[in-house]
């Protein structure tokens, strides 16, 4: 139960109960502790919600949280589950897979529309995809929610390998894509030290 066989290439890959290993050891205390740390630094800079957040079969589910002191704040707690297609966590998780993959795997989504805003075709989907790729971030422009717009940047392991990501998101009524973009450094500084922690062999 910890390996499954894909089904086009016949290689092996994680399956749920190693992901779940995986994730426990990355909320083992001392590293959890730390995690916690950085993105409450990274929430006080942009002064919105922060989340962490891995690839499921079903979607990006928010593994860590630290909420804005705002009263007006979107409620997604740890455990939602968010589709890949339309937040800008799943996309910057889509655009890290290698081209064969990522058209694969674009493919067998179902692309719902969850506002005007959503891609809701293949060929749409991919060409913000190869955006993200070129730019080393991704966004959500009202595309999940109205309203509601957010930045993600990629937390690697030590090998560069895709593990997580790392995003702020807030409304509209103040916080603008052009503010998101803004902190794009922000969050990536923040994902390179969180790779530092995590998967540091120090």
């Amino acid at each position: 139960g910890f390996l499954t066989r894909d089904g086009e290439s016949r290689r092996y890959q994680p399956s749920r109960r190693l992901r779940d290993l995986g994730a426990g050891l990355l909320s083992h205390t001392r590293m959890h502790i730390a995690r916690r740390q950085i993105l409450l630094e990274v929430s006080r800079e942009v002064g919105e919600t922060v989340n962490f957040a891995v690839p499921e079969d079903d979607g990006m589910s928010y593994v860590d949280r630290v909420e804005t002191d705002w009263a007006f704040r979107i409620q997604l707690p740890i455990g939602t589950r968010v589709p890949f297609h339309c937040t800008a966590s799943g996309k910057c998780f889509l655009s890290s897979l290698a081209p064969r993959q990522r058209r694969a795997l674009v493919a067998s989504l179902t692309l719902g529309a969850m506002t005007a805003n959503t891609h809701t075709t293949a060929d749409g989907l991919l060409a913000d995809l190869d955006r993200i790729g070129a730019r080393g971030f991704s966004l959500d422009e009202e595309e999940f929610m109205d309203g509601m717009v957010a930045v993600s940047v990629p937390v690697r392991n030590a090998s560069g390998m895709f593990v997580a990501a790392l995003a702020c998101h807030g409304p509209t009524q103040r916080f603008s894509i052009d503010q998101a973009i803004a902190h794009k450094g922000v969050l990536q500084q923040a994902a390179s030290r969180l790779t530092d922690v995590l998967f540091s062999n120090g």
